[in-house]
């Protein structure tokens, strides 16, 4: 086997655990290998499409946000200059192009992206193209005077590319005809003519073709025609030694591309004695390359592709190949299940098929194992096979986990009404959600006592056969706990009532201004009718400060300088950083708290909580 070069350890390091068990890299270019000659092939060598080669997909890494890091490795045939001639050319993030030799007696010299012509065999679709493609038939001419004649097609006469090269530069080439091909190629392609020699018994008649009305073939005809056109190319340089080169040599490149992705899903079912059977699915979208018999690894974690918005010049393109909508950075799916990934961070330590004629089509996935690679988590799929534009749903992991049902009631903030005019009416429309009658939710905790971490992706809830609802599970590390919401507990009825008890004014002044103390008295009634005993959580969010709480609840105070108090539970509410003055009056002496309960509730009876605060109002 052989062995893995240290410059492509360093920079893919995060993959090392996948590579085991394949042939690794071989050595990049060596000091003594950049001394040899390079070459790029001249206009005089025209290969034919079918010559060409498509290195295969032997496994590919692929992370939420939609990169894939692509493995290609083959033998692939040699030309007669005992280099490797590719048609692909992929779009890699600059950086990541690693082109290799898997022959150890085989040095990569160097690789080459250019524009080249190709002979394409198309079917003919006209007369003019018949008759190019039939040079030397025996055919019955109908000319434009409707005269007929036996001929022989003699030629039909274009200058050739060779010609146009030596004898003037090269002309632009139309962006419409060939978008991916530079706006100056340095090559031509052959320029056609209007006229077709034939020769007829009364010698060799010249003609346009365009004046043939009918043509009869007195034998079968040749249905396709062979036409130069440009096709951006890779040619693999190999020095072959004082060996001869062999007719097929194993070689390979890696790279990372945007193009695939793959969408995590949870279908959690409870027993309702505590645990719970959780399945992941993942959907994979494929915009990349054809895919046949490849290993697949999907990635669990935030990735850092410092220059993914950078295309390597190895693709000879400027622009990235547009996508569909689940690969844009505002579409829903991407913010919802990668971006979010991304606020947890600090919170959860993350840091970071074929087609239908081929018997691939029934190659099934299967998941082989789960690596931890650094921050990352990986479970790999054997077997898949999906083509270009197509989607597959594929099962991943299943878990047993424990949980328990969690009753939780968070009771924000009202802003001042200063706030009010400030905000528009989708803020405002927001804020009335925010503030609307307080409901008991349902949810359950699960942990994750399992060997992988739980990902952000939407989940499935159901409980003996029914679907109890949808909600978001939230990126979850091994042993820690995540609540899933269920659904509003309609049976714990909750009301808030606020009393003010004292009103003093000019109580402090600040900077010339005289701000009056309003001192208030709160409860929270709780009641809960359901047949059994349960905990509820209640949070009361306060502007003020916070004098005293029964029933053993916690009091605490934000840091007004914490930037992230607002993405905490508990922390700042939704709308603080809708108004954006940073200089309101009410901030000047009034800072943010909350209280926290813990409480019991037994059936049909009632709790009340209560607490005191004040605030400065000018």
């Amino acid at each position: 086997m052989l062995k893995t070069p240290a410059i492509l350890l360093a920079t893919w390091m995060a993959f090392s655990a996948i590579k085991n068990g394949r042939p690794a890299l071989a050595a990049p270019l060596s000091s003594n290998s950049a001394s040899l000659p390079l070459t790029v092939a001249t206009a005089a060598d025209t290969p034919h499409l079918s010559a060409l080669a498509k290195m295969p997909v032997r496994e590919i890494t692929v992370f939420k946000d939609g990169h894939a890091f692509v493995l290609h490795e083959g033998a692939m045939p040699v030309d007669g200059t005992g280099n490797v001639l590719l048609d692909y050319l992929p779009v890699p993030v600059i950086g990541t192009f690693w082109p290799y030799s898997a022959n150890t007696n085989v040095k990569l010299r160097g690789v080459v992206a250019s524009p080249r012509r190709l002979i394409v065999d198309r079917t003919a679709l006209n007369i003019r193209e018949l008759l190019e493609a039939n040079i030397g038939a025996e055919v019955v001419i109908t000319d434009y005077n409707n005269t007929k004649y036996a001929a022989q097609i003699l030629a039909v006469p274009a200058r050739s590319s060779t010609e146009l090269d030596a004898t003037g530069p090269a002309p632009t080439v139309n962006p419409a005809d060939a978008s991916s091909v530079p706006v100056t190629t340095g090559q031509t392609l052959p320029q056609p003519g209007n006229i077709i020699l034939l020769k007829a018994a009364d010698g060799v008649r010249v003609l346009p073709v365009e004046r043939i009305q009918d043509v009869t073939f007195k034998n079968t005809p040749k249905a396709q025609l062979g036409n130069e056109e440009f096709r951006n190319l890779l040619t693999l340089q190999l020095d072959w030694g004082r060996q001869k080169p062999q007719r097929t040599t194993p070689v390979g490149m890696v790279y990372l591309q945007k193009g695939m992705r793959w969408i995590p899903g949870y279908r959690v079912t409870l027993d309702g004695k505590g645990r719970a059977v959780v399945k992941l699915q993942a959907t994979l979208l494929n915009e990349l390359t054809d895919l046949e018999d490849v290993t697949a690894n999907l990635v669990i974690g935030v990735p850092s592709f410092a220059f993914k918005d950078t295309l390597d010049p190895i693709s000879l393109q400027q622009t990235m190949a547009r996508l569909s909508s689940y690969f844009e950075q505002d579409a829903r799916t991407a913010y919802g299940f990668s971006n979010a990934v991304m606020t947890q961070s600090a919170r959860a330590g993350e840091y970071s098929v074929a087609d239908s004629t081929t018997p691939a089509r029934n190659l099934g996935p299967e998941v082989a194992d789960t690596n931890h690679n650094e921050d990352l988590f990986i479970f790999t799929l054997k077997h898949v096979t999906l083509k270009k534009g197509e989607r597959m749903v594929v099962p991943v992991a299943e878990y047993q986990l424990p949980y328990k049902d969690v009753y939780t009631l968070d009771l924000p903030i009202a802003p001042p009404a200063d706030i009010y005019r400030n905000l528009n009416s989708n803020q405002q429309s927001e804020l009335a959600r925010l503030l609307s009658a307080p409901k008991v939710m349902h949810k359950v905790r699960l942990t994750d006592k399992s060997n992988q971490p739980l990902t952000t992706a939407p989940a499935l809830i159901e409980r003996d056969g029914r679907l109890l609802g949808q909600g978001m599970l939230t990126y979850t590390a091994v042993g820690s706990d995540t609540d899933l919401e269920i659904t509003a507990a309609l049976d714990i009825i909750t009301t808030k009532t606020e009393t003010e008890t004292k009103r003093t004014p000019d109580a402090v002044k600040w900077q010339g201004d005289a701000y009056a103390r309003v001192d208030l008295v709160g409860k929270i009634h709780l009641c809960s009718y359901k047949n059994e005993p349960l905990d509820v959580e209640v949070t009361r969010q306060l502007m003020g400060e916070i004098d005293s709480a029964d029933h053993g609840g916690t009091i605490s105070k934000l840091n007004v300088l914490d930037d992230n108090a607002t993405s905490r539970p508990g922390g700042y509410p939704a709308w603080w950083n809708w108004y954006s003055s940073g200089n309101a009056w009410w901030e000047h002496l009034n800072g943010i708290g909350s209280i926290t309960w813990k409480v019991h509730l037994e059936p049909k009876k009632e709790v009340d909580l209560g607490y005191t605060y004040h605030y400065f109002w000018r």
